[in-house]
């Protein structure tokens, strides 16, 4: 049977009034996104800020308290004085403190006489990752002390390098202008494949399904007027989801918003291709669903890099995460946002993701029949 473009517009127009009198498939494309976006960004951080921390400093003088003095200051810590090492072991083993910083008490001798006095530092482990990063800080704040005394005693600076650090793409180093960009691609991931594997599972639960397979409708046809309202309709959670990230979270775009606009278009495509298959393989919504969540959102989550670094896992999950479409577009998103347009990054990218796209629809076409089995 021949391709109508009537048949065409007909079918979407019904799923356009569907969709209307859906509020789960709005709330799945709008609210969904926000509140994910409100969670992640304002919720869940990787800086460490006002860390509690125990300082231990055995002969108070002049000399100990321009060193604590910086600690005090800093945005990072939240020190608390105590009298003893002793005590402040067992405030770390209670989880009241994640650092102790001990001064002993020849620290003001070895500081005048050398220029150099060693400082104890004992860092709660438990979690690594904010181990590593207090231990960074406090050497910081340690070296910065150390050149700030070489020059007010008149000494040489201690040090024969000085730092001059400079960062780039995200000069704030903020945790947030990494994350939000990331959680767009999460977004788009669920949106696109849930939005399209429930609605078609609630038409086979309905039974509207077989009532449109004895219509002269061709199974393109059926498909385009499925994607066509999902498609935009998920384009503009992307909107959405973007304009909460520049103007709410403060997230710099850099980049153009033509080219995320078409980097989206294709990670959309390839997300309701996903959909797609989902729904051939599931025809209630129960079921549908829990697909969705496992097959796109929890790969998209942990194996895109959006917040577990792909260059730290093993090889062969590296080689696994080449398989995840969200792995392209996170990377897009976060050279688009925080770098610009970055031909380099953006156009492998990008092909990557149209070609997933071709490869999901093609499937989901091949898997699509008129019948019932």
């Amino acid at each position: 049977m021949s391709f109508s473009s009537r048949r065409l517009f007909g079918l979407m127009r019904k799923e356009s009034l569907q969709i209307g009198r859906d509020p789960s498939a709005l709330a799945i494309a709008f609210v969904l996104p926000a509140v994910l976006l409100f969670i992640f960004g304002f919720g869940v951080s990787l800086d460490a800020r006002h860390v509690p921390l125990a300082l231990v400093v055995q002969a108070p003088d002049a000399v100990t308290a321009s060193f604590t003095g910086r600690l005090n200051r800093s945005t990072y810590f939240a020190p608390t004085t105590y009298r003893s090492i002793q005590r402040a072991q067992q405030a770390m083993a209670a989880r009241k403190v994640q650092a102790i910083v001990w001064l002993r008490s020849d620290f003001t001798r070895r500081a005048e006489s050398s220029g150099n006095a060693p400082i104890g530092v004992l860092v709660d482990g438990v979690d690594a990752n904010t181990a590593r990063i207090v231990e960074g800080y406090l050497q910081q704040v340690w070296a910065n002390w150390l050149v700030a005394e070489a020059r007010r005693s008149g000494r040489p600076t201690p040090m024969a390098v000085a730092e001059e650090p400079r960062v780039r793409f995200n000069a704030e180093v903020r945790s947030r202008n990494y994350l939000v960009p990331g959680l767009i691609a999460v977004i788009m991931t669920l949106t696109g494949a849930l939005l399209t594997a429930l609605v078609i599972a609630r038409e086979w639960e309905r039974g509207t399904m077989e009532a449109l397979m004895v219509t002269p409708v061709t199974v393109a046809e059926i498909l385009l007027a499925k994607l066509t309202p999902y498609f935009l309709l998920g384009m503009g959670g992307m909107l959405v989801s973007v304009a909460l990230a520049v103007f709410l979270f403060a997230v710099p775009l850099h980049g153009s918003i033509l080219v995320l606009t078409g980097c989206s278009a294709l990670f959309m495509l390839a997300s309701l291709g996903m959909g797609l298959l989902i729904s051939s393989a599931a025809r209630t919504q129960f079921a549908a669903g829990q697909i969705a969540i496992i097959a796109t959102f929890l790969p998209a989550f942990i194996l895109s890099g959006f917040v577990f670094d792909i260059g730290s896992m093993p090889a062969i999950i590296q080689l696994i995460t080449h398989l995840i479409a969200a792995r392209y577009f996170v990377s897009i998103l976060q050279s688009v946002f925080l770098a610009g347009d970055i031909p380099s990054v953006i156009l492998p990218n990008a092909a990557a993701l149209a070609l997933m796209a071709a490869l999901f629809l093609a499937l989901a076409r091949a898997r699509a029949r008129k019948r019932l089995d």
